[in-house]
């Protein structure tokens, strides 16, 4: 686990509690410190704040996103624009935290994030949808034989459509699977994670043909090999 967060008494306070559940914790100070250490340590999530010397938390995102990497992000910010939320999703957060936070909240996170991406070898199975495959255990995703890297979060709507291929999902029921907190997301949270995942499995983002809008209602993940017609994005 590691917390790269430059307030001593905040960084303090979340090793505490993190440590109390259990986990190694490993804390970092500045942004540029945060990617060398994700880089050779690996850790199993990163709390990652956003105003941060030396590379801030959304510049320390788009480099380990760039890299594939696929560890959980939770970010914590003193900014709590709508627009700022959005733009960490954009570039690949799982959750996000506005300051000043409860840090039992923070915990109770932490653990959601953490079940959603420590899938056992009890639920080995694998979704199919044409040539789109999901391997859950693994957190794979292939489209036509090749490899997409995605989010935990972008997984997570991936694999709740591929489980009801051609069900219409709406935006509540996308939201239920992103978090079970809702304080600090909307319906647009679900589009950011939408137009991200078309941008990795669609030919043409722009013309979908797997991951449909249905107007007024949702989305919903469809086989194009069925499904000759292509929906406008």
């Amino acid at each position: 686990m590691m917390v790269a967060e430059d307030d001593e008494k905040q960084a303090e306070l979340v090793r505490r509690y993190l440590e109390r559940e259990g986990h190694t914790v490993t804390v970092v100070r500045d942004g540029r410190a945060a990617i060398e250490s994700v880089r050779h340590q690996a850790p199993d999530l990163l709390v990652l704040d956003v105003m941060m010397p030396r590379a801030d938390g959304l510049d320390v995102l788009r480099v380990l996103r760039a890299e594939a990497r696929e560890l959980p992000v939770l970010m914590l910010t003193a900014r709590s624009t709508e627009d700022d939320l959005l733009l960490g999703l954009d570039l690949g957060a799982d959750d996000y935290m506005t300051k000043p936070y409860s840090p039992r909240e923070l915990m109770a996170r932490v653990r959601t994030l953490l079940r959603r991406t420590r899938l056992g070898p009890s639920v080995e199975h694998v979704l199919a949808v044409g040539t789109l495959v999901l391997a859950p255990d693994r957190h794979e995703v292939t489209v036509d034989g090749g490899r997409v890297d995605c989010t935990p979060g972008e997984f997570r709507i991936l694999a709740a459509m591929a489980a009801e291929p051609d069900r219409v999902f709406t935006r509540q029921l996308l939201l239920k699977e992103l978090h079970d907190f809702d304080r600090y997301i909307s319906n647009r949270t679900v589009d950011v994670h939408i137009m991200n995942l078309r941008k990795k499995i669609e030919p043409d983002p722009r013309r979908p043909a797997r991951l449909l809008t249905v107007f007024g209602v949702g989305y919903k993940l469809t086989d194009p090999a069925k499904s000759p017609s292509r929906a406008p994005s």
